[in-house]
């Protein structure tokens, strides 16, 4: 199963000020490919705090919840629990080809651990919150190959990375 990470970091590589921190600091060009891209792989993979930022879950894909619990009933959420390598293999098993993974970054760093991420796309945005939570909660050594770079606006870009394992 192809495993994308796809997220809007600031200039200084954050993906958000604190772990309650609404992502409405993209821009909306940023906004729409997320969308566009997240609705073609029919899966997006977060964790629990990621989900709670949501207003509600992301319509016309499966949202994939990392949690202990089950925060809330949603026609089209699945909470799940365990190992990511599990995860992936059970999506698999029900037929799908490929997942956005959209944070964070307790969950970004499970899943390069464990070797699941193919590719990366991140939207790079004007901004620059100092302090704040990074894309990865450890640190890698991890070598990457430019498939796709594009102006969205303009100050904002998105790039896109093979991942070379």
């Amino acid at each position: 199963m192809k495993i994308i990470l796809v997220m809007a970091v600031t200039v200084d590589g954050k993906i958000a000020q604190n772990q309650a921190h609404f992502p409405d600091w993209t821009s909306q060009e940023d906004k729409e490919f997320f969308k566009e891209f997240s609705k073609k792989h029919k899966v997006v993979l977060m964790g629990e705090n990621t989900f709670k930022t949501l207003k509600k879950p992301l319509l016309g894909r499966l949202n994939v919840v990392f949690s202990e619990k089950n925060l809330q009933d949603y026609e089209n959420v699945l909470y799940v629990s365990g190992k990511v390598e599990e995860v992936v293999k059970d999506l698999e098993a029900r037929g799908y080809k490929s997942a956005v993974l959209g944070g964070g970054a307790y969950l970004n760093s499970q899943f390069l651990k464990a070797g699941l991420i193919d590719e990366i796309f991140l939207t790079i945005e004007p901004l620059v919150f100092g302090k704040g939570i990074s894309l990865f909660i450890e640190s890698f050594l991890l070598q990457l190959e430019l498939i796709e770079f594009k102006k969205l606006n303009n100050s904002s870009v998105l790039l896109g990375y093979k991942v070379i394992k």
